[in-house]
C-alpha cells in the first residue's frame, strides 16, 4: 500500500464446551449463530477459547481466538491481523507475535482476535466480525473495564477504523505500520506510481486497472517491463520516478545495510527489487480483488499534477540525480505523465472503498501509531496523512506517533511492541 502526503491527505456465542477446569459464566450464547465456543485451561491457568461468529445476512463464519488469564486485570486487547492474500481466512490470532502475547497474558491482559469471514481487502467483514467478537466476549466473560484496539498493517487500518466507527467500544488504540492514509488515498497513490511505469516504460504494454481475470497476465508483463528498464540508466531513472510518486524508501530490507544518503544507485536498486517482489503483487492481484469486491474501478487521478506530486516526494533528490546521470529531461517525462488521459473512478466503487475506509480525523480516545522508517509496503508518509486529518478535526491532542529507524514492514521487536 502506498502513498506520499500530497495524495494521501485526500482522506485523508456461544454455547460453551469446557475442557479442563475452566469456569465460565452461565448463559453465554451465540449472537446470530456461529459455532460453539470450546475452551481449555492451559498450564499457565490461561483460558484459551475458540469458535466462530456468524455474519449478519450471510452464511459466512469468522473464526476467533480468545485468551483470558487466571488473574484478568479487566483490560481486553482486541487484535486485528493484516492482509491475507489467500482465498480463505487464515487461523485466528489474538496477538501480533507469541512473545508479546505471552507477556500481556502474564500481566493480566485478556486477548482476542477474529480471522474475519473473508480474505483480501476485508475491512467490511473485519469491522463486523471484531465487534461481534467484542459482544461475545462481554456476554461470556463480562464487559471489560478497558478495551484496547491494536493491529498490524491492514490490521492497523482496521484498528483506526474500529475506533472511528465504534468510539464507545474502545478506551485506546495502537495502529502499527497501519494503512492509516485510508483506502482512497493509498490506492490512488498506487495508481500514480503504476501510471508512471506503464507510461514511461512502454516497451511492454500492460493494464493497471479494470482487471477481468487477467491480473496475472498483466503482472507478468509489468515484471518484464521492470526487469528490462532496470538494465539501463534511463530505465532506472524512470523506476525511481515511479517509486518517488509513492514515496517508496530506498532502504526496505532489514537484512541489508542502510544506503548512504546520496547512494541513489543502491536506493533505486532496492526500490526496484521491492516493486518486483512485493508491491506489484498488490498493484495487480490486490487491486483486482478489490475491484471485484467494490464492483468496479475505484481509483482516479483527475486533477493530479505529477510535477507537484514529485515536489512533495521524499525521493525527489534521488530522481533528479538519476535523471541527470542518465541524460534524461525530467521535465519532459513529467509533461508526458501530465498529458496522459486522466482516469476516472466508478462512483459506486469509489464510495465502497471510502466507506471501508477513509478517515475523518475524529478521535475520542488516545491513539498511538507506530511505524518503521524503511517500510516499503505501507510507507511512513501514511502517518503524515493521518496526522493531517486528525489536526484538521482538532483532535491532535489525542494522537501520538512514534517511529523506529529500521527497514521492513512491521519489523518491530516484541520489546518495542510491549513498550507501545
Amino acid at each position: 500500500m502506498k502513498g506520499p502526503a500530497a495524495r494521501l491527505r485526500w482522506l485523508c456465542t456461544a454455547s460453551i464446551t469446557v475442557v479442563g477446569l475452566a469456569l465460565l459464566p452461565v448463559g453465554a450464547s451465540a449472537s446470530g449463530g456461529g459455532t460453539p465456543m470450546t475452551c481449555i485451561t492451559e498450564a499457565t491457568g490461561t483460558l484459551l477459547c475458540t469458535g466462530a461468529t456468524a455474519e449478519k445476512n450471510s452464511t459466512l463464519l469468522a473464526q476467533y481466538q480468545i485468551e483470558v488469564p487466571a488473574h484478568w486485570n479487566g483490560t481486553l486487547a482486541l487484535y486485528s491481523h493484516g492482509y491475507n492474500s489467500f482465498t480463505v481466512p487464515l487461523p485466528p490470532q489474538d496477538a501480533g507475535d507469541p512473545v508479546t502475547g505471552d507477556y500481556l497474558l502474564s500481566q493480566g491482559y485478556a486477548l482476542a482476535g477474529s480471522a474475519y469471514a473473508r480474505a483480501g481487502w476485508s475491512l467490511q467483514q473485519a469491522f463486523e466480525d471484531q465487534i461481534a467478537l467484542l459482544d461475545l466476549f462481554g456476554i461470556t466473560f463480562g464487559k471489560p473495564q478497558r478495551t484496547i484496539a491494536w493491529g498490524h498493517s491492514l490490521g492497523g487500518m482496521i484498528t483506526a477504523g474500529l475506533v472511528q466507527l465504534f468510539p464507545d467500544r474502545f478506551t485506546a488504540a495502537l495502529p502499527m505500520c497501519g494503512v492509516v492514509a485510508g483506502g482512497p488515498g493509498v490506492w490512488n497513490q498506487g495508481l500514480d506510481s503504476e501510471l508512471a511505469i506503464t507510461t514511461l516504460l512502454p516497451q511492454i504494454p500492460f493494464k493497471i486497472i479494470n482487471f477481468t481475470g487477467d491480473a496475472a497476465v498483466n503482472y507478468g508483463k509489468a515484471l518484464a517491463a521492470l526487469a528490462l528498464a532496470q538494465k539501463t540508466p534511463q530505465g532506472r531513472a524512470r523506476i525511481a520516478l515511479s517509486a518517488a510518486l509513492a514515496d517508496v524508501p530506498g532502504w526496505v530490507d532489514p537484512a541489508s545495510p542502510e544506503p548512504a544518503a546520496r547512494d541513489y544507485v543502491t536506493q533505486e536498486a532496492n526500490q526496484a527489487l521491492w516493486d518486483s517482489n512485493i508491491d506489484f503483487l498488490f498493484a495487480f492481484f490486490g487491486r483486482a480483488e478489490l475491484e471485484a469486491r467494490a464492483g468496479g474501478q475505484f481509483s482516479w487521478n483527475t486533477g493530479v499534477d505529477y510535477r507537484v506530486q514529485l515536489s512533495h516526494s521524499t525521493d525527489r533528490a534521488e530522481v533528479k540525480a538519476l535523471y541527470a546521470a542518465a541524460g534524461l529531461d525530467l521535465n519532459k517525462d513529467l509533461d508526458k505523465l501530465n498529458a496522459t488521459p486522466r482516469i476516472a473512478a466508478d462512483p459506486a466503487a469509489a464510495a465502497y472503498v471510502a466507506k471501508y475506509i477513509a478517515y475523518n480525523g475524529e478521535l475520542n480516545m488516545p491513539v498511538l501509531t507506530m511505524h518503521t522508517t524503511g517500510d516499503g509496503l505501507v510507507e511512513v508518509t501514511d502517518e503524515n496523512a493521518y496526522a493531517s486529518v486528525v489536526r484538521s478535526a482538532g483532535d491532535n491532542n489525542l494522537l501520538r506517533q512514534v517511529f523506529v529507524h529500521r527497514a521492513g514492514h512491521c519489523t518491530f521487536t516484541p520489546a518495542e511492541t510491549i513498550s507501545a
